[in-house]
C-alpha cells in the first residue's frame, strides 16, 4: 500500500513540482512556436534562409550538441550516483556536467564573436534575427541551468545538507530541457535551410 502510494505521488508531484514543470512546457512551447515562425519565414525567403545558413558553422554546432549530451549523461549518472547515496561521485559527476555546460558557452561565444566580427549581428538579415534570438534565448537557459546547477552541487557538499534529491531531480529536469532545445535548434538552423 505505502509503495503504491509513493507510486501515486510522483505521477501527480513530479520532480520540482508542478510549476517547474509548467515552466518547462512553456519554454518548449515558446521555442517551438519561434521554430515554426522561422520555418513560415524561411518559406518567404528561401535563397537568403539558404546563402545564411551556410554562413554558418555546422561543425561548431556539432561539437556543441556533443558538448550539452555529454553534460546531459553526466547530470543522470550524477542523479544516479546520489539516489544510491553516493555524494562524492554524484559531485563529481555534477562537476562534469557543469564543466560540459560551460564548455558549450565558451564554444558558442566564440561562435557569436566570429559572428559578430564578419557583421553578421542581429540586423543582418531574417535568418539571423532568428539565429540571434533563438540561440541566445537557449544560452540565457543553459546560464540559468549552471547557475541552479552550481547551488544543487554546494547543497550537496554540506555535510548536513538540505539539498534533497528532489532538488537535484528538478535541477536535472531543468538541464535536460536545455539539452532538449538545443537538439531542436541545432539541425533546424545548421542544417535545415
Amino acid at each position: 500500500m505505502n509503495k503504491v502510494s509513493i507510486n501515486y505521488k510522483n505521477i501527480y508531484y513530479p520532480p520540482g513540482g508542478i510549476l517547474l514543470w509548467i515552466i518547462i512546457f512553456l519554454e518548449l512551447f515558446t521555442f517551438g512556436i519561434a521554430l515554426i515562425a522561422m520555418v513560415f519565414y524561411s518559406k518567404q525567403e528561401p535563397l537568403l534562409f539558404h546563402d545564411s545558413r551556410l554562413l554558418l558553422n555546422a561543425t561548431f554546432g556539432m561539437i556543441n550538441t556533443l558538448f550539452l549530451l555529454t553534460s546531459g549523461y553526466f547530470m543522470a549518472v550524477s542523479v544516479a550516483q546520489l539516489k544510491a547515496n553516493n555524494r562524492k561521485k554524484s559531485n563529481t559527476y555534477l562537476l562534469l556536467t557543469m564543466l560540459f555546460g560551460m564548455l558549450f558557452l565558451a564554444l558558442k561565444s566564440f561562435e557569436y564573436y566570429g559572428k559578430l566580427n564578419e557583421g553578421l549581428d542581429l540586423s543582418y538579415n531574417t535568418f539571423f534575427t532568428f539565429y540571434w534570438l533563438l540561440t541566445l534565448f537557449h544560452v540565457i537557459h543553459v546560464i540559468v541551468g549552471l547557475v541552479i546547477l552550481t547551488s544543487v552541487y554546494f547543497g550537496i557538499r554540506k555535510p548536513q545538507s538540505n539539498t534533497s534529491i528532489e532538488d537535484v531531480e528538478a535541477s536535472a529536469a531543468f538541464w535536460h530541457m536545455c539539452d532538449l532545445i538545443w537538439i531542436i535548434l541545432f539541425p533546424v538552423i545548421y542544417l535545415l535551410f
